[in-house]
């Protein structure tokens, strides 16, 4: 009787699969926080808005005070004694607004819909992720206002053309009062996300940016004159004023010590961002 051998033949192993490489870089994490700030369409309306309150607001300063000019209206002195430049920056007030509270939205916004706990699971060093907020939405937020200030004068200073305040970008400390304004509108920008980040609220962060801005200086005003002098050019809206203004009096900040102080607030926002992204859980 015959044996029959069955030769059994071994089957090719299958080829290992080769996998993209996901691995977590600062490139890719501002990319990604590029992505989700464009996604949302509160950033076209708001940085829309920003912009529109500088350039219109600036642009009717100009219309005001030409319109006043010569025909025997009394204007106020401060007014009177307006520049080009500080009449299209006039709307700045209410940029650092739009833009400081879409800040507080680009950070805060995910901590209310809880997709924050999904960004830190893809970036669990955490810090990135607010550094790369802070990038972003200030590299934008310095784009937009220094477009909108450029813009502002071109026609502004068109407009009050042959009156007294009439200027060019060829006068002394025009283009520099220009870039200071795009500059602190950046970091008003920054100083939102940072105020997001460390107070996790929407409400929270549009309050406490609404009062150092705006309510602090006027509560100020009711400290003793000697006090004064010495608190009122250090708050950031004074010291960040100082860094776009043409001219300065005695109390006031030279434009290099109101960015130096200017960029103390931005740093102390941020550090305390930090903390409390990496001490606490999302």
């Amino acid at each position: 009787m015959s044996t029959i051998t069955a030769t059994e033949t071994s089957a090719p192993l299958p080829a290992p699969v080769t996998r993209p490489d996901y691995r977590v870089t600062g490139r890719r994490v501002v990319r990604s926080e590029w992505a989700k700030l464009w996604s949302l369409r509160s950033t076209w309306i708001t940085l829309g808005l920003g912009l529109v309150f500088l350039v219109a607001f600036g642009l009717i300063a100009a219309a005001q005070f030409r319109s006043r000019t010569g025909s025997g209206h009394h204007m106020d002195p401060d007014f009177a004694s307006s520049t080009a430049v500080s009449l299209s920056l006039f709307g700045t007030n209410f940029a650092q607004l739009a833009l400081g509270v879409l800040g507080v939205l680009v950070t805060a916004g995910e901590y209310s819909t809880g997709m924050i706990r999904s960004t830190l699971a893809a970036v669990p060093r955490r810090l990135p992720v607010l550094w790369s907020k802070s990038a972003v939405f200030g590299l934008v937020s310095l784009a937009v206002g220094t477009a909108g200030a450029f813009v502002t004068f071109l026609f502004a200073s068109h407009i009050v053309s042959g009156t007294s305040a009439a200027m060019t970008f060829s006068h002394p400390g025009v283009v520099r009062s220009l870039l200071g304004a795009g500059l602190y509108l950046g970091l008003v920008g920054v100083i939102g996300t940072a105020l997001g980040a460390l107070l996790r609220s929407v409400a929270g962060g549009i309050s406490v940016l609404v009062g150092a801005l705006m309510l602090v200086p006027g509560l100020i005003s009711l400290l003793p004159t000697s006090w004064q002098d010495d608190i009122s050019p250090y708050l950031p809206s004074n010291a960040g004023e100082s860094m776009f203004a043409l001219t300065h009096d005695g109390s006031a900040l030279s434009p290099t010590a109101g960015l130096v102080v200017f960029l103390g607030w931005t740093v102390l926002a941020s550090a305390g961002a930090a903390f409390r992204l990496v001490r606490s859980d999302a």
